[in-house]
């Protein structure tokens, strides 16, 4: 039976003080990984863990990412998974009535981050000939719905973008996932709908396990997925 044992990787996981991040991060760190969590803001919401260490980074610029590539590696000496957390949404207006800045705003969230992540530390990966790459998307980037556009472009964008790892770089046994979950059930989503059954909604430790998964052994087949998780709705 392959092994769902992370000791000893370092996992970078970006958006890391948010609901699902903190999820995250904990169960990276019961698994055993190292866990270097990003945010935008110097702060961490997770209880402190050895195997912990919170950084502040603006990942949509690419050369404080580069930085961050280059001090891990400096720090801990290798880099195994980078599972990316960040996002944004802006909807509410049909595609003719979206100006500019919302498609700005919706492809600098959702997309360039992860192109930044991706262009700094795949060739590491490659010199290490191992890794796995893992970011969040959504549904509506592959059944879009009224009034989303572009943040159902921006979300297939990120799609293409994570494929486009994988296939590249199949003969350095780097891998690349995508999951896109249905709505979360977070502080935030039940604020906003308090009168659903929470239960119906995507539970985030299952989520965090899923993605623990796809970075361990047992996950090491799977690699330029688009894997979805719509909970019971």
């Amino acid at each position: 039976m392959l092994s769902l044992n992370l000791e000893g990787k370092v996992v970078i996981v970006t958006g890391a003080s948010g609901a699902l991040g903190v999820a995250v991060t904990k169960a990276f760190l019961e698994a055993g990984a190292r866990v270097v969590g990003v945010d935008r803001l110097p702060r961490s919401k997770s209880p402190d863990h050895p195997g912990l260490t919170h950084v502040a980074v603006a990942l949509e610029d690419f050369a404080a990412v580069d930085q961050l590539v280059k001090d891990v590696m400096l720090t801990r000496g290798r880099i195994d998974a980078v599972v990316h957390l960040v996002g944004g949404f802006a909807g509410g207006l049909r595609l003719e009535d979206t100006g500019d800045d919302v498609w700005d705003k919706m492809f600098a969230v959702n997309l360039r981050p992860a192109i930044h992540l991706a262009r700094a530390v795949i060739p590491v990966m490659r010199t290490a000939k191992r890794g796995a790459f893992l970011a969040i998307g959504s549904p509506a980037a592959l059944d879009p719905t009224p009034n989303v556009g572009a943040y159902a472009a921006a979300k297939a964008g990120l799609i293409s973008l994570v494929k486009t790892i994988a296939v590249e770089n199949r003969d350095r046994q780097i891998r690349a996932n995508i999951i896109a979950p249905g709505t979360l059930d977070s502080h935030a989503n039940r604020t906003a709908d308090p009168e659903h059954d929470f239960t119906r909604w995507v539970q985030l430790p299952n989520l965090a396990s899923l993605l623990v998964w796809l970075v361990s052994d047992a996950g090491s087949e799977v690699t330029g997925a688009v894997l979805p998780l719509p909970g019971r709705e």
